[in-house]
Formats: C-alpha cells, sequence, structure tokens
C-alpha cells in the first residue's frame, strides 16, 4: 500500500485514536448532529437494497453494522487503520449477509473499478487530497452510481477558532469543507444536494438531552433548516449530509 507523508499521519493518528479507552471530549457536541444521522441513514435504507455498497473510510465498522440491516447485495468496508478494521471484522463477524472489511488508502485502492452502486463515508474526506479521494470515488462507482457523504464545514469562524485552540484532539492534516470542494464535487458529480445541520441545534446543546425524544431539540433543527435557507446561515452550520450522481 503506497502512502503520502499525510496518509502516515492519519493511519497514525487513528491507529492511536482506536486504542485509547476513552472517546474524544468532541463527542458531546455531537448529539447536534442527530439529525443528520437520521437524514443519512433513511437515505441510505432507501438506497441500499440488493446493491454493491462501499462504506469508504469506514472504521469500526459502526455505520456498516446499521447499513446490513438495508439488505445490501454486499457490503465492503475500508480503511487505512488496521486497528479499526480488526474491530470492524469483530463487530461484524455474525453478519449474515455477504461482508468484506480491507486495509485500504481511500485515495488509492487496489479495488477494480466500477465496482460499486453506492459508496457512502461519514467524516471521512476532509482526511483525505479531496481530489484523490474523489476521482477514486469517481473510478469505483458503477456508471449512474451514487455517493452520500456526511462531513464538517470549514466556514463557521467560531467553529474554526475552537479548532485552533485544540490542535490535539484532531489529525493535522484534516481540512473541513469550503465552497472550493464543492466546486470541485460538481465537476465530476451531478445532481448533487447539500443538507446543512448544526447552528443552533450546536448553540444550545447543554439545555437538551437526549435528541432523539427532545421536543427543543426538535424545534431546534426545525430553526435551523428554515435557517440554511439563507446563504449567511450556510456558512454557520457545523456539517452537512452530501448526495450525488456519477457524471
Amino acid at each position: 500500500m503506497n502512502l503520502t507523508e499525510k496518509n502516515i499521519r492519519e493511519k497514525e493518528f487513528h491507529n492511536n485514536l482506536q486504542k485509547k479507552k476513552k472517546g474524544r471530549f468532541e463527542g458531546i457536541f455531537y448529539k447536534a448532529l442527530y439529525n443528520s444521522n437520521e437524514d443519512f441513514f433513511k437515505y441510505l435504507e432507501k438506497n441500499v437494497k440488493d446493491l454493491d455498497v462501499l462504506d469508504y473510510g469506514c472504521g469500526i465498522g459502526s455505520s456498516m453494522e446499521k447499513v446490513i440491516n438495508y439488505n445490501p447485495k454486499k457490503i465492503t468496508g475500508i480503511d487505512i487503520s488496521e486497528v479499526s478494521i480488526q474491530k470492524a471484522i469483530s463487530k461484524l463477524k455474525d453478519a449474515k449477509i455477504n461482508i468484506e472489511c480491507l486495509v485500504e488508502n481511500c485515495e488509492n485502492t487496489k479495488i477494480d473499478s466500477n465496482s460499486f452502486d453506492i459508496v457512502y463515508g461519514t467524516g471521512i474526506l476532509h482526511h483525505l487530497q479531496l481530489d484523490k479521494s474523489l476521482n477514486e470515488i469517481y473510478r469505483l462507482l458503477k456508471h449512474s452510481g451514487t455517493l452520500a457523504f456526511i462531513e464538517p464545514l470549514g466556514t463557521n469562524p467560531l467553529i474554526n477558532i475552537y479548532r485552533k485552540l485544540t490542535p490535539n484532539s484532531r489529525s493535522k492534516d484534516e481540512h473541513p469543507l469550503i465552497k472550493q470542494d464543492f466546486d470541485y464535487m460538481l465537476l465530476k458529480f451531478k445532481e448533487m444536494k447539500i443538507n446543512y445541520y448544526g447552528f443552533l441545534t450546536l448553540v444550545f446543546f447543554p439545555f437538551y438531552g437526549s435528541p432523539a425524544t427532545s421536543s427543543f431539540f426538535k424545534l431546534l433543527s426545525k430553526l435551523d433548516q428554515y435557517l440554511f435557507k439563507f446563504k449567511f446561515f450556510k456558512q454557520m452550520a457545523w456539517s452537512v449530509l452530501i448526495t450525488a450522481k456519477k457524471n
């Protein structure tokens, strides 16, 4: 597996992260993105049945564990971290569908071209060189195949200040997405749709418990979706769900 210096840093970061017994402190904020995950898995549930699916940067297999319930024909997971892949294999060992977990460099895999109907991932593209990863996804997708990714945005100045103040909480090379990244996606993919998440739900996260049962969270998320109709508030979002189709 050919790796750049950046690839090696990412591999070491995620291997070390998966060896830790405690999760990252930032995990306390992720409930603000509950609705993005809900929409993401609803999309996959609707679209993966009887198809060949790739979990791109699968980590320890948490998403795969859910997606197998949507009855894909086959699901493949790839990740640069050997520690993560071993955890994924252990987690999914009793699955009753065709599953394969591989240690791969997501920017340059050994997988055959035109292998997948859908490629999906959560929080992976911003760890990679975007042009390389999108070129690889394009190569791996079948004709008219689709992608679905949840990724952080790099356009909220307050969130960016927090990122600068906590450099050890993330890998050195990660780059939350900005406008130029979406412009590049449009060169290779069509019917791109971007949904925005995490403004008021993040600002007021101390004031609600479980978002699954919180009426306050539901109100905040509805207000967010109204505000995200305006360009300024889109830039204040924390995260996006991107779906698109291969040209």
